[in-house]
């Protein structure tokens, strides 16, 4: 007669054990225990549903419940012991919890299959990570804000194909960053929408004989709703993809940013400098300040973006229902998580420590005639068409260059060879200031505007 001596439920239909070799390649306990308060999360709930369908008793469910208490007290000091033998994190629990409560919570499984059980712990655990996430976005953005704050009228070039374009404020520049995480912020929070579904009560994949109440379940687990089908409910990732994605996109912009850190704190640059505390130096050059923050976090956005292609393809062949394929969803996610986290945390502290070098972004603002289309504009405005103004205006850059010197230090006389409209007003139009100030509407970069983003951006966090 078979037995439970290699601690598997399922022992009475097999012959021999699992080979250990098999034991520690399908086993997940070692990274899917940190699921294990959401798991007891859970189950409690689940519990106290079957009691109130009457299909467990009164007594059973206060011995789970002193037996999940006191099982949560191990886990959080530590004590728990976690066996290899009992392959998982739901497993490992109930087989604890047997041990405490002896019958009850052998029938704590009823109506339900590891199948949805770990569905809705996942999605317990994501909804939780979303949370916390969107909340360091939140931080980061108000990081953002508080340096753009201060520099609404600090002028740098901006720049398309990394060459000088126009002159912008680098808080204008920074605000676009805030855009980024805020449209972050907003696609998470959708993403929590589609992961706050119950797919507890789907069981192993056909839902359960039982009378079960799924939609009180998820009231008390504070779900929007049920999965509608269970063989979707137990099967797909699609909300641990599409939070992968989410997280790729976070990184991504980070990304960007890092890298324009990474170059404005070169010397070829030297527009900003990052606190001592967020770099290194060199084992052999003694003058080094290496940004290795946002390098990593350059270089950490590989890692999230594979763990997104991961579970695209560990879904791409799946058939219909629950397959082991999908214990292999949990590490890409927990690492984006984890990642994410991280990152976060760190990036919004460490734009409260940088230094901001107004001197070197407004050299190099007046380098590569960033006031061009400033006198193109000021030609078009005076009837010439665009154009024919751009031509004009082409011929004037060609013409400093040969000279060496900036558009705005021509004489009159010189840039009126280009056009007959052009006036003693030009010098008004073309220092930085008056390019800046000239785009004053939603979304330019005057100062004026750029004081009003910032003003929406705070009463934005604030709610």
């Amino acid at each position: 007669m078979a037995t439970m001596q290699d601690n598997q439920t399922w022992s009475g239909r097999f012959n021999e054990p699992v080979a250990e070799l098999v034991k520690r390649f399908t086993a997940s306990v070692e990274f899917d225990q940190r699921l294990a308060l959401f798991d007891i999360q859970g189950s409690l709930a689940h519990a106290q549903m079957l009691a109130a369908c009457n299909i467990i008793g009164t007594q059973d469910l206060n011995d789970i419940r002193r037996g999940m208490a006191q099982i949560e007290n191990e886990i959080l000091s530590g004590e728990f012991a976690w066996l290899l033998d009992l392959e998982d994190v739901h497993l490992n629990i109930e087989k604890r919890l047997t041990t405490l409560v002896g019958d009850a919570g052998k029938r704590l499984h009823t109506g339900r299959s590891r199948n949805d059980q770990v569905a809705t712990d996942v999605r317990l655990y994501l909804r939780h990570a979303i949370d916390e996430l969107i909340m360091l976005l939140r931080a980061l953005q108000s990081a953002l804000l508080d340096l753009a704050s201060q520099h609404t009228h600090t002028i740098m070039p901006g720049f398309t194909h990394l060459q000088v374009a126009q002159p912008v404020s680098f808080a204008h520049h920074l605000m676009a960053y805030f855009e980024m995480c805020q449209r972050d912020a907003e696609r998470l929070a959708d993403c929590r929408r589609r992961v706050n579904r119950l797919p507890l009560g789907a069981a192993a994949l056909a839902g359960t004989s039982y009378p079960v109440k799924r939609e009180y379940v998820a009231e008390l687990l504070g779900f929007d709703g049920v999965c509608e089908n269970s063989l979707d409910a137990v099967s797909d990732r699609d909300f641990a993809i599409e939070f992968t994605a989410c997280g790729a996109l976070i990184m991504t912009h980070l990304s960007r940013l890092s890298e324009e850190l990474i170059l404005w704190m070169s010397p070829r640059f030297g527009f900003i400098d990052i606190a001592d505390r967020f770099c290194t130096g060199s084992s052999i050059m003694p003058q080094k300040k290496n940004p290795d923050v946002p390098e990593l976090v350059r270089g950490k956005t590989g890692r999230v973006n594979g763990n997104l292609v991961a579970l695209l393809t560990l879904m791409k062949g799946q058939p219909l229902a629950y397959n082991k394929d999908n214990q292999e969803d949990k590490e890409p996610l927990f690492d984006t998580v984890d990642t994410l986290n991280l990152t976060l945390r760190i990036y919004a502290d460490m734009m409260g420590g940088i230094t901001v070098k107004p001197e070197a972004m407004r050299r190099a603002a007046l380098q590569g005639y960033a006031t061009a289309t400033d006198l193109a504009d000021y030609l078009a405005k005076k009837g010439l068409p665009f154009r024919d103004a751009h031509e004009a205006v082409a011929l004037a850059v060609r013409f400093a260059e040969q000279r060496g010197c900036d558009l705005a230090e021509l004489k009159l006389e010189e840039l009126k060879q280009f056009s007959d409209l052009i006036e003693q007003d030009i010098y008004a139009v073309l220092t930085l200031e008056g390019s800046l100030a000239a785009r004053n509407h939603t979304g330019g970069t005057a100062p004026q505007q750029v004081e009003a983003a910032i003003a929406r951006a705070r009463k934005l966090l604030a709610q």
